[in-house]
């Protein structure tokens, strides 16, 4: 007998087989003497699309909203059946005792394995490989505790929960949008409430009403300090008045009042969930953040020198401390070997309560290097500075606290109270690790060097030089992705509710998630990235403007995510979650039913559409051309803008008169000469005149024109390089079903 495993990737099922001495390739799957190794390709089973549960669901039509039926159904996904059919005939296969589930250890790695048992009707013993790394230790270690599958159950209810409210909501609210506005709009219950966020930040931006404010700045002797008119503020509210209070001190003196010394501690910083990672690498090295998970599950999968990346805790459990050793001896080859050769032979010191909470982890721990050694040479530029920054942190956490004194002088001069505040640094603790090494540090930059004054309270001062400078009160700051990620993190702030927001730790979506979202956000043209900023385009302004007002607040999706996080730990039952979001689906669709409104976006510089007079939106490709979309659905014409060179004939020149003639005569050689290299060089042919030209080309036909068109004398109009294979294939088949 033998134990079918199921991986969710190729990759992982081959390093699987070769831990497990599995030898025999096959087609999609790696045999061996005790178990059979097959894999997935991320999803192979998906949610049935409303077709399938009824034929007048093929069209997109108002009055068949909403869709609710009362199960939904499963189906193989079309491009990767031929996987699915493979792993099929294994299940099937009799001498299979049981199978052990070895997708992603999270909820939708629990999830894509599931409907595959479930379409594949397996229904014998089911265990569950659930390891935070993928070296061979860990691996081998993972397949001798095997869990039992009954284990995860309620996990996997929570997945199925979450992608059923996606398909109740998202597919209905999609098309009563789309339907009733005429125009290709999507939402969902996490996307919706994020685009909003950054619509509010926008609208914040534009009516925001900037004013000026001055400041006093006075050299006192050694020191410098900022005039507070009040105890609240260093602002001055005049120009006027900060003249005033200038000439009051210009030539005068001042007394100190006061020299307050305290001392101060930073902890060192928290080890790396996630979202922490994809907001540093955005700020330090410019990753979005889907290329920092994508790079990341490079380095968990194919290196295997950093546990598993889709982590929600920034902490470790108290079984990872014997192996704290080897992973720091696992740095000896890379830049920060200086530190890891210090921490082996002096030691090192750390706040345990800032990274063991066994009670904080729950599917996994933080992401911290492997034991596995770390060969720079074999990591590309980004794979070696997301590293970097890992094991940078993982020897911060390991450090003791950065301690510091901060000095508050205080000096009255002509009744006004001046201020200067510095620090001096007492131990370095953490922050040494970044300088040490060379490294940029996400929690700190480097700080003005300490520089001693020597003054004592009751000492007088001249006044040397004073000076006022004028600023701007600053408008709020568009999104990053790094501070997006951070509000869709920490949603719980935007909820007025005071249980939901101390409930809502989870934010909007999951770590596995954001990046994604960000991306569909930035591919359904509702965001556009400038240069860090990310900023709602014109249709994204629009959609949230005409979406239900329940749609788009954090409090309903936090709600929901509570909700699942309940059903994963056995709390809520999954029947009255999805009996709940049916009825939000029916609600909101009935809201978009109702509306007045009309789709109306206002894109700068655009077009108007030469078939139907709606408005296009402008978008660049990925190679600088200018497309033009018309944005009513019902027409969809496509257009694009193309700069050609022309060449222009030359004019003709009058004769010239006739050229003399020259007649050369080759001279005697002179024996005694020197002999010279003569290089002749060719002239270049004359390139012609030529202009530049801009032309129009037809991307996609507007469907108003194939409409008025008679069917006995319907014509399609000819794309020379407009449409892609797919639009292609796509026309083919709509022609040979005319046929038929």
């Amino acid at each position: 007998m033998k134990q079918l495993v199921l991986a969710e990737k190729p990759s992982v099922g081959r390093e699987l087989a070769r831990v497990l001495g599995c030898d025999r390739r096959s087609e999609g799957f790696i045999e061996g003497p005790e178990y059979i190794i097959t894999w997935a390709l991320g999803h192979l089973v998906g949610l049935a699309e409303p077709a399938a549960y009824s034929p007048s669901y093929r069209r997109w039509s108002l009055k068949d909203l909403p869709m609710l039926p009362s199960t939904l159904k499963l189906e193989v996904i079309d491009r990767t059946k031929n996987q699915f059919r493979i792993i099929k005939s294994l299940v099937d296969r009799e001498e299979i005792a049981s199978l052990i589930i070895a997708t992603d250890a999270g909820r939708e790695g629990e999830l894509v394995a599931r409907w595959i048992i479930e379409e594949a009707g397996y229904e014998g013993p089911i265990r569950r490989l659930w390891i935070s790394s993928q070296t061979e230790e860990a691996i081998r270690t993972g397949f001798a505790t095997l869990k039992d599958g009954g284990l995860y159950e309620n996990l996997y209810r929570a997945a199925f929960s979450r992608a059923a409210a996606d398909w109740y909501v998202g597919m209905n609210v999609t098309r009563a949008l789309t339907c009733h506005y005429d125009a290709k709009l999507s939402a969902g219950r996490v996307q919706t409430p994020i685009l909003a966020l950054m619509v509010d930040r926008e609208d914040e931006i534009e009516g925001f009403d900037g004013r000026f404010y001055w400041t006093l700045n006075a050299r006192f002797g050694p020191i410098s300090a900022t005039l507070w008119p009040t105890d609240e503020t260093s602002r001055i509210e005049t120009d006027e008045l900060a003249g005033e209070y200038r000439a009051r001190i210009v030539g005068k003196t001042g007394t100190v009042g006061e020299v307050y010394r305290d001392g101060k501690t930073i902890p060192s910083p928290l080890a790396y969930d996630l979202t922490a990672l994809q907001k540093d690498a955005n700020i330090l090295l410019d990753f979005s953040a889907k290329e920092t998970l994508d790079i990341l599950q490079g380095l968990y999968e194919r290196h295997k020198v950093v546990t598993y990346p889709r982590t929600d805790s920034r902490y470790i459990t108290s079984d990872i401390l014997p192996t704290l050793d080897r992973r720091i001896e696992a740095l000896a080859n890379t830049v920060l070997a200086p530190v890891a050769r210090r921490y082996l032979t002096e030691g090192y010191a750390f706040d345990e309560g800032r990274l063991v909470q066994d009670a904080k982890v729950t599917d996994h721990h933080a992401i911290i290097p492997t034991e596995t050694r770390v060969d720079p040479s074999r990591l590309s530029k980004k794979e070696s500075d997301l590293f970097n920054l890992i094991a940078l942190r993982f020897l911060e956490v390991l450090a003791p606290a950065y301690r510091y004194e901060s000095i508050l002088t205080t000096i009255e001069s002509e009744g006004l109270v001046f201020k200067n505040r510095t620090t001096r640094p007492l131990d370095l603790g953490w922050r040494t690790v970044a300088l040490q090494s060379g490294l940029k540090s996400a929690e700190f930059v480097d700080e003005e060097e300490y520089v001693k004054e020597d003054v004592a309270v009751g000492q007088c001062l001249s006044v040397l030089d004073a000076v006022v400078r004028r600023f701007t009160t600053p408008a709020p700051l568009r999104y990053t992705e790094a501070t997006l990620l951070s509000a869709m993190e920490n949603a719980g702030r935007l909820v007025d509710d005071p249980l939901l927001k101390k409930q809502m730790g989870g934010g909007l979506g999951t770590p596995a998630t954001r990046a994604d979202i960000i991306e569909k956000l930035l591919q359904n043209a509702y965001i556009e990235r400038e240069g860090k900023n990310l900023v709602p385009t014109p249709k994204g302004r629009e959609l949230i403007r005409l979406v239900p007002p329940s749609l788009k607040s954090a409090a309903l999706t936090g709600e929901w995510e509570l909700r699942l996080s309940n059903i994963a730990e056995g709390i809520e039952e999954v029947e009255p979650f999805l009996s709940d979001i049916k009825e939000s689906a029916r609600s909101l669709v009935e809201e978009v039913k109702r509306s007045g409104e009309v789709f109306a976006p206002r894109f700068p510089g655009s077009k108007t559409c030469p078939h139907c007079s709606s408005v296009m939106m402008k978008v660049t490709d990925p190679i600088g051309q200018a497309h033009f979309i018309c944005q009513r659905l019902s027409c969809s014409y496509e257009e694009k803008e193309i700069r050609k060179r022309v060449f222009v004939e030359p004019e003709k020149k009058e004769p010239s008169a006739p050229r003399k003639k020259v007649v050369v005569v080759k001279a005697p050689a002179d024996p005694g000469a020197v002999k010279k290299r003569v290089v002749v060089k060719k002239k270049a042919p004359d390139e012609l005149p030529y202009r530049w030209e801009t032309t129009i080309e037809v991307v996609r036909p507007s469907k108003l024109q194939r409409r008025e068109v008679p069917r006995q004398h319907a014509f399609t109009e000819r794309v020379t390089s407009g449409s892609s294979f797919a639009d292609l294939v796509r026309a083919s088949e709509e022609r040979k079903k005319r046929r038929r």
